[in-house]
């Protein structure tokens, strides 16, 4: 696991990570990808066999390595090979807290973009983030402060950056998942916004839906009138997403961009981050 793991990196700071032949096919398209996501956004789906799917195919396997698994778990992060290419994994898992970002997962996130800008690596986030964990223990835990720490690393990177808005990316804490100067990909189910429409239509609308003759069916038409507005249609007509993607054809298009991506990285001079790694 140790030579696994270190086969990812440069030999130190101030070289770039070592580019290896692959064997997978850059153009390979996943015809499991077209439908992963439910069509119900409150149903969860896995998102390691989404990276599985994109990243290169190693041994049989997939290149995927993960690390700090068990800590802060609604936040996914590992290393992975991309075209023969070293590049930094980022995803949300559903699984835990419906991928929202606690004060664990932010710090492991802070930690993950800092060591990926110090060892040159390009950064894939997979998201789907419906924004901070709210509540008491999340509080008292300083989720607020430590997401902010967070962004401000994303913010200050300089690696290459590409994010796949898989499903939602909702309220500050989405601003995590896209770097300075970013690739972003949208697939078809994607939602954007302040808030997400589930929870906050019965909220915001609580006496309307009360004086419905059917709640239940009023409540789901406001949900589907807002849930319109928050489509990735309307965020590409404004270029803040640069394509609206068939999902099986994200591993083609993730590829072109790095190999773009490295050769531009790689005309500056390697060198240590400037902030090194935070504590």
């Amino acid at each position: 696991q140790i030579r696994r793991f270190l086969s990812f990196l440069p030999d130190n700071a101030w070289s770039y990570p070592e580019k290896l032949t692959s064997q997978d096919k850059a153009d390979r398209c996943e015809d499991m990808l077209a439908d992963i996501v439910p069509t119900n956004r409150r149903q969860p789906f896995q998102m390691r066999k989404i990276i599985d799917a994109v990243v290169d195919r190693q041994d049989g396997g997939s290149s995927f390595f993960e690390m700090s698994r068990k800590y802060g778990p609604s936040l996914i992060t590992g290393l992975a090979r991309l075209d023969g290419e070293s590049v930094g994994v980022i995803g949300n898992d559903c699984m835990y807290y419906a991928g929202a970002m606690t004060a664990a997962a932010a710090q492991k996130l802070r930690r993950f973009v800092d060591f990926c800008n110090s060892f040159h690596l390009p950064i894939v986030s997979f998201v789907d983030e419906p924004g901070f964990m709210i509540g008491p223990d999340s509080e008292k835990a300083g989720t607020i402060r430590h997401g902010t720490a967070a962004i401000s690393a994303v913010l200050q990177s300089r690696v290459p950056w590409a994010s796949v808005q898989v499903l939602k990316a909702f309220g500050v804490a989405a601003q995590a998942h896209f770097g300075p100067d970013g690739y972003v990909l949208s697939w078809p189910s994607a939602a954007s916004g302040a808030l997400p429409v589930e929870g906050g239509v019965a909220v915001a609308f609580a006496r309307e839906i009360a004086a419905a003759e059917d709640p239940a069916a009023r409540q789901k038409e406001l949900e589907d009138m807002l849930a319109a507005s928050q489509s990735p249609f309307p965020r590409a007509e404004g270029l803040s997403v640069h394509e609206i993607i068939d999902p099986r054809e994200t591993r083609p298009k993730l590829i072109s961009w790095l190999r773009l991506a490295v050769a531009a990285m790689q005309t500056a001079t390697p060198g240590p981050y400037l902030t090194g790694m935070r504590p």
